[in-house]
């Protein structure tokens, strides 16, 4: 064993040694993070052999993941977390080869290894080469999705318990400390957590905007970020501030606004049972019953027979072809972005000037910085991250 540690040491010395920019191609990028996969799986096993070896009792170590946190400097639940992933994946063998291979990564590891129960071994005996199948193929939070989705058709009783246990968990404190500042913690369930977030997003975005406008009348020129008075986190402070104030002078009884839950049917990534915010977040079907009487409801059907179109020949994607994109895509559509939809404008695969329709077939969501790069024209600066 110590010859193979010693090689891979020279072996990773000669690494170290090499000019950074040799390895900083896209195929080189790929190669090393497929490796850094196969050394994290391989560390992964060995930790659960160590753990079944009992040899940390030698030392007085509790557990193994004590051990492992004390000697190798790690944080306590990341060595936890390895200890029991490296048992899991044991009962995982189209994973762990996958992984050991490089062609997933821990994380997709632990999301498949994060849904195995009593309740759904037979499922996972059956389906696992699917799952990995997934975790090779999709972007990984599409991954996440069809596991989440796999997990509620496995255990259809048991999603329904696990929404209630997330439901049961929301908290929220907010305390005064000695210096007179207020320091807080949020922890909210998926539902309750999208509309928290949706309405602070906007209230942010008007501030975002407010800052933008004020700047370019100070400055006399478009400003970038740097420009700016306050920073993201100071305007979404600031934001919550403003949600605290309207709400105390909102009127005795008026109708408060009711959230909308988008229900997506004949999403092409899965097929089955499909139940999520229009975030992207899954959620359990129960978890919807709360709201339903305050709720608005939403149903999209995307098929080649059942579309909804506002005009063909309209320039722009507005109405209802608007909200079809939006709830299809999610994202932007380019292969190297995750802006979220409110953050994208719909584009035409065949441009309108040349004859494309304003259909959801022929459209797509694109983030400024992607669409005016697909266009040909120059970035802004507010495109400072590329998407």
């Amino acid at each position: 064993m110590g010859f193979v540690i010693e090689a891979l040491r020279q072996a990773l010395d000669q690494l170290a040694d090499t000019d950074p920019a040799v390895l900083g191609d896209p195929a080189a990028m790929v190669e090393l993070h497929r490796e850094l996969a196969r050394m994290e799986a391989v560390v992964t096993r060995a930790a659960a052999a160590f753990d079944a070896s009992k040899e940390w009792q030698a030392d007085g170590g509790q557990t193994a993941a004590a051990w492992l946190a004390t000697r190798c400097r790690l944080p306590r639940g990341t060595a936890r977390r390895r200890v029991s992933l490296g048992r899991k994946i044991r009962l995982l063998p189209v994973c762990e080869e996958a992984w050991l291979a490089g062609r997933i990564t821990g994380a997709h590891a632990s999301t498949i290894a994060g849904v195995l129960r009593p309740h759904t071994a037979a499922a996972m005996a059956r389906d696992e080469p699917l799952l990995v199948g997934n975790a090779t193929n999709l972007r990984f939070e599409t991954f996440v999705r069809t596991v989440a989705y796999w997990d509620q058709l496995a255990d259809p009783d048991g999603a329904d318990e696990r929404e209630q246990a997330r439901l049961a968990r929301r908290d929220v404190y907010l305390v005064e400390t000695f210096s007179g500042m207020w320091l807080g913690k949020m922890t909210m369930d998926p539902v309750s957590g999208a509309i928290v977030h949706d309405e602070l997003a906007r209230r942010e975005h008007e501030l975002f905007e407010s800052d933008w406008a004020e700047a370019r009348r100070r400055l006399g020129r478009e400003p970038t970020v740097g420009d700016l008075r306050r920073t993201a986190a100071q305007r979404r402070c600031d934001a919550l501030v403003e949600m605290a104030a309207r709400s105390l002078g909102a009127t005795t009884g008026a109708r408060r606004p009711a959230p909308l839950f988008s229900v997506l049917v004949g999403y092409e990534t899965m097929h089955g049972r499909i139940c999520q915010l229009a975030n992207g977040g899954v959620v359990s079907p129960a978890a919807l019953l709360p709201w339903l009487e305050e709720a608005y409801l939403e149903r999209a059907v995307f098929g080649a027979r059942a579309r909804v179109e506002v005009s063909e020949t309209a320039r722009l994607f507005t109405g209802a072809t608007r909200r079809g994109l939006e709830l299809r895509d999610q994202f932007c559509r380019h292969p190297y972005c995750d802006r979220p939809w409110q953050e994208c404008q719909g584009d035409h695969v065949i441009p309108w000037s040349h004859g494309g329709p304003t259909t959801q077939e022929n459209g797509e969501l694109l983030c400024g910085f992607h669409n005016r790069l697909k266009q040909k024209r120059p970035p802004r600066d507010d495109d400072e991250d590329g998407g």
